[in-house]
C-alpha cells in the first residue's frame, strides 16, 4: 500500500472520540507522572514524614491505580465512556489538589482530628479511582472508534501518547519545583486534568458499541477474579513477576530521596527521572525488532535480569551520571520484557479465557508498587539512617531482582506452564 493511501486510511479511520480520548491521555499521564516524580520527596521534606513512611505512602499511590483498574473497566462499561471519562477527570483534579493541600492551613481542622498518616493515605488513594476509569475508557474508545484496518495503529498511537505524557510529567514537575513551591506541582496536575474534564464534556461523544461486545458486570469481574485465583500456576507466576515491579518502581520510590540526601541536594531529580521514558520512546521499536526472535518467556527473564543489574551501577558509582546510566539500563530491561510479558500471558491463559487473564496482567504492577513502597522504606531507614551504608540499598534492590530472575527460571523449568502455551513457543513476528 502506498504511503499516501495509508495516510488517508489514518485520516478517515478514526472517529473524533478516538482523538479526544487519546489526546486527553497525554494530560492524564503528565499529571500522574509529575505527581509521582515529586511525591516521596514532598511527603518527606515538606510534610515531615519519615523516609520509610513516605516511601510506603508513595507505594500506595502507585499501587492502588493498577489494582483498581481491574474493576474500573466494568464500571465504565455500565455508565458509558463519556460519563466515566468526565467523572474520572473531575475526581483526578480534586484528588491532586487535595494531595498538594495536605499541609495547607485550611485542612488544619481535619489534621487535628485525623492522624496525618491516615489522612495522607486516604487522599493518596483517591487518584486511583480516577485513573482506574481513564485507562479502560481510552483503550475501549480506541477499539470502538477505530476502523478495523487502522486499529493496530490506533493502539500504537495510544502507547505513544502514554509515553509522551510520562516524559513531559517529570519535566514539568522539575521546572515547577525549581521556580515555585513543590505544592504547585500538584496544582498544575489538577489543572491539567480539569482541562480534560472540560474537553470531554464539550468534544467527546460516546463511541458506538458493536452488538457483539457484552457489558461485564461487577459480579462478572468478581467471578473472573475467582477464575484466575483458581489457577495456581498462573497466580504463582504473577506473584513471582511482582518482584520485577518492586525493583522497577524504586526509581520513583527511593531514587529521588537518595540523590537528594546522599549524592547532590541541588540535583533536579525530576529531570533525571525523564531518562527512562525518553529511552523507551526512542528505542522501543528498534530493540523489539532486534529481540523479536527470542521466545517470550526468555525475553521476560532477560529484561528482568537487566533491570536487576542496572542498580549495581549506582551502587558502585553513586553520582548523578551513575543514576542516569542506571535508569537507562532499567529502560532497556523494560523495553525487552514489557511487550513480551503480555504475549506470554496471552499464551498462559486457558483456551477461551484470554480476555479474563489479560485483564489481570496488571496485578504485578500494583503489587510491585504496594510492596515496593514498604520495601523501599525499610531499606532507606536501615541502610541510610541506621547503618549509614546507603550504597547497600541498591545492592539489596539488585539482589531482589536477581532472586526474581532465578525464580522465573525455576518456574519455567519445574512448574511447567501449560502445554498449549509453551509446547513449541513460536518466536514473535
Amino acid at each position: 500500500m502506498a504511503f499516501s493511501d495509508r495516510l488517508q486510511d489514518i485520516r478517515t479511520g478514526f472517529e473524533r472520540p478516538f482523538w479526544v480520548a487519546n489526546l486527553s491521555e497525554i494530560f492524564e499521564r503528565i499529571s500522574y507522572y509529575s505527581v509521582f516524580a515529586v511525591l516521596v520527596r514532598y511527603l518527606h521534606e515538606t510534610l515531615q514524614f519519615s523516609t520509610d513512611r513516605a516511601a510506603t505512602l508513595g507505594g500506595i499511590f502507585g499501587g492502588a491505580v493498577w489494582v483498581m483498574a481491574i474493576f474500573g473497566g466494568a464500571l465504565a462499561d455500565r455508565i458509558g465512556f463519556r460519563r466515566a471519562l468526565s467523572l474520572a477527570y473531575f475526581i483526578l483534579s480534586a484528588s491532586y489538589f487535595l494531595v498538594g493541600s495536605i499541609g495547607a492551613p485550611w485542612l488544619a481542622p481535619v489534621r487535628n482530628v485525623v492522624p496525618l498518616s491516615l489522612l495522607a493515605g486516604v487522599i493518596l488513594f483517591l487518584p486511583a479511582l480516577g485513573v482506574a476509569l481513564v485507562k479502560p475508557c481510552v483503550v475501549g474508545t480506541t477499539a470502538r472508534a477505530s476502523k478495523e484496518n487502522v486499529r493496530s495503529i490506533g493502539y500504537s498511537i495510544y502507547y505513544t501518547m502514554v509515553n509522551i505524557g510520562s516524559t513531559l510529567g517529570p519535566f514539568l514537575a522539575g521546572w515547577v519545583h525549581v521556580h515555585m513551591r513543590v505544592e504547585n506541582v500538584f496544582r498544575l496536575a489538577a489543572l491539567s486534568v480539569f482541562l480534560m474534564f472540560i474537553a470531554v464534556l464539550i468534544f467527546f461523544k460516546e463511541p458506538r458499541r458493536s452488538g457483539d461486545q457484552p457489558t461485564a458486570s461487577l459480579a462478572q469481574v468478581a467471578r473472573n477474579f475467582a477464575t484466575v485465583l483458581a489457577n495456581g500456576r498462573f497466580v504463582l507466576f504473577l506473584v513471582i513477576f511482582s518482584g520485577y515491579w518492586i525493583v522497577f518502581w524504586q526509581q520513583y520510590l527511593i531514587l529521588p530521596v537518595y540523590i537528594h540526601d546522599y549524592i547532590d541536594p541541588k540535583a533536579n531529580t525530576e529531570y533525571i527521572l525523564m531518562t527512562d521514558p525518553l529511552i523507551v520512546i526512542s528505542l522501543t521499536i528498534a530493540i523489539n525488532a532486534l529481540t523479536r526472535k527470542i521466545p517470550s518467556f526468555r525475553a521476560v527473564i532477560l529484561g528482568t535480569i537487566i533491570t536487576a543489574l542496572a542498580w549495581v551501577i549506582i551502587a558502585v558509582h553513586p553520582t548523578v551520571i551513575g543514576a542516569i546510566l542506571t535508569l537507562a539500563a532499567v529502560a532497556f530491561g523494560e523495553i525487552i520484557q514489557s511487550p513480551r510479558y503480555y504475549e506470554y500471558i496471552s499464551r498462559l491463559a486457558p483456551p477461551g479465557q484470554q480476555g479474563t487473564y489479560m485483564g489481570f496482567a496488571f496485578l504485578p504492577i500494583g503489587i510491585g508498587s504496594f510492596v515496593g513502597g514498604w520495601f523501599a522504606g525499610k531499606l532507606v531507614h536501615y541502610f541510610g539512617e541506621t547503618t549509614h551504608q546507603p550504597e547497600m540499598i541498591w545492592w539489596s534492590v539488585a539482589a531482589l531482582g536477581v532472586l526474581t530472575t532465578v525464580l522465573l527460571v525455576v518456574y519455567d523449568r519445574i512448574v511447567k506452564p501449560m502445554q498449549q502455551e509453551v509446547e513449541k513457543e513460536a518466536p514473535a513476528n
